[in-house]
C-alpha cells in the first residue's frame, strides 16, 4: 500500500555465475631430490576487443554490430547494458542474416525500388549521425549547468510537509487512537502496534517529507491543513481505510538536484541544437517548394497598402 503518486520504478539485475573446479591431491610420497621448477605461467589470452556472436552461413556477426543494433531498439532498451538485451537481439540479428542473405541471393539489390530506398535510408543515417555529434558538441558541463541554473531559477518554490500516520479499517479504531494519543501515548509506539501500513509502521508512522501532488487528494488535503506539530482532530478517510495524521514539520521544498534535472536538461539542449541549427540553415538556403503535381504553386496577390486582408467566409450552413 503507498499512499504516494509516484511510478514506481523496476530495476533489472543481472548474475553471472563462476565455476569452480577442483584438484585431487597425490596419494603417493613426494620423490626425492630438487623439486622441478614449474615452467612460467602463461599470460592469459586477451578477449577480442570485437568479438564474433554468432556465424550464419559462413557470415560473421560480431558484438559491435550489436551494439548498433541496440541504438535502434525502443528508447527504455537502448541505455541498459548489452548484456541485458543480448539473447533476443543475437536472434533478431540472426533473423535479419537469414532474411539478407536471402534477398541478395535474389538479386533484390538490382531493383530500381531498392535502390531509391537504401538512398533515402542512408539519407536518414547521415542526418541523424551528423545532429547527434552537434548535439554532443553542446552538451558541455559547462551548458548543462548553465540550463540547470535557468530551470531551477524559474521553479517557485513549493510547500512541503513531514508528517507520520497510522492507517486502521475503521472509524471507531481511529477515533480511539486519537483519544489515546491526546493522552499523551507516543504516536510510535501505536503506529508500531496498530497501523495496517506495515512499512510505514515499522517506522513509527514516519512518512517523511512529501509535496501535496504526492499524496492522494484527501490526505493531502488534510495533512497540509494542519500546522507544524498538530494531531488531526478527526479520522482522514482514503481508498486505504482510516488515518491518523500528525504533521512534524513544514517548509518550502528545495529546488529539485542537477541529477533529478540531467535527463530533462539534456533534452532541452538537443531541442534547443536542432532548432538553431535547422533555422540557421533554411537562412542559408534556397529552397523552392511546388504543388503535389509538381507544377508551381500561384504567386501570391500583392498586398494593397493599407487594405484589411479578406476574411474568409464562413460556411453556408446545412
Amino acid at each position: 500500500m503507498s499512499l504516494r503518486l509516484r511510478p514506481v520504478r523496476v530495476a533489472v539485475a543481472l548474475c553471472a555465475v563462476a565455476g569452480m573446479a577442483g584438484v585431487a591431491a597425490a596419494q603417493q610420497p613426494a620423490p626425492k631430490g630438487p623439486a622441478p621448477v614449474s615452467p612460467p605461467a602463461a599470460k592469459p589470452a586477451e578477449a577480442p576487443k570485437d568479438p564474433v556472436v554468432a556465424v550464419v552461413n559462413g557470415q560473421q556477426i560480431h558484438l559491435s554490430d550489436l551494439e548498433i543494433a541496440q541504438q535502434s531498439l525502443p528508447q527504455q532498451y537502448r541505455n541498459v547494458p548489452l548484456a541485458a538485451v543480448f539473447p533476443a537481439l543475437l536472434d533478431r540479428m540472426v533473423d535479419s542474416k537469414l532474411v539478407e542473405q536471402d534477398g541478395r541471393k535474389n538479386k533484390v539489390t538490382d531493383d530500381p525500388a531498392y535502390k531509391k530506398r537504401l538512398a533515402f535510408v542512408e539519407d536518414q543515417v547521415v542526418q541523424d549521425f551528423w545532429l547527434q555529434k552537434q548535439i554532443a558538441e553542446k552538451l558541455t558541463p559547462e551548458r548543462m549547468k548553465q540550463a540547470y541554473d535557468e530551470k531551477v531559477k524559474n521553479m517557485p518554490a513549493e510547500d512541503e510537509v513531514h508528517a507520520r500516520h497510522i492507517l486502521v479499517a475503521t472509524e471507531p479504531e481511529a477515533k480511539a487512537i486519537i483519544a489515546e494519543l491526546k493522552k499523551g501515548t507516543p504516536f510510535d509506539k501505536l503506529a508500531k502496534e496498530k497501523s495496517t501500513d506495515k512499512a510505514s509502521g515499522a517506522e513509527g508512522g514516519d512518512l517523511g517529507w512529501f509535496k501535496k501532488t504526492d499524496m492522494v487528494k484527501e490526505f493531502a488535503d488534510a495533512a497540509f491543513a494542519l500546522k507544524k506539530g498538530a494531531l488531526a482532530e478527526t479520522p482522514v478517510k482514503t481508498q486505504f481505510g482510516y488515518h491518523v495524521i500528525k504533521v512534524e514539520d513544514r517548509r518550502k521544498a528545495p529546488p529539485p538536484s542537477f541529477d533529478e534535472l540531467a535527463d530533462q536538461i539534456r533534452q532541452d539542449v538537443a531541442r534547443e541544437t536542432v532548432t538553431a541549427m535547422l533555422n540557421q540553415l533554411r537562412a542559408d538556403a534556397k529552397i523552392e517548394k511546388f504543388n503535389i503535381d509538381g507544377s508551381p504553386p500561384a504567386p501570391a496577390a500583392p498586398a494593397t497598402p493599407g487594405a484589411t486582408p479578406a476574411k474568409p467566409e464562413a460556411p453556408a450552413k446545412k
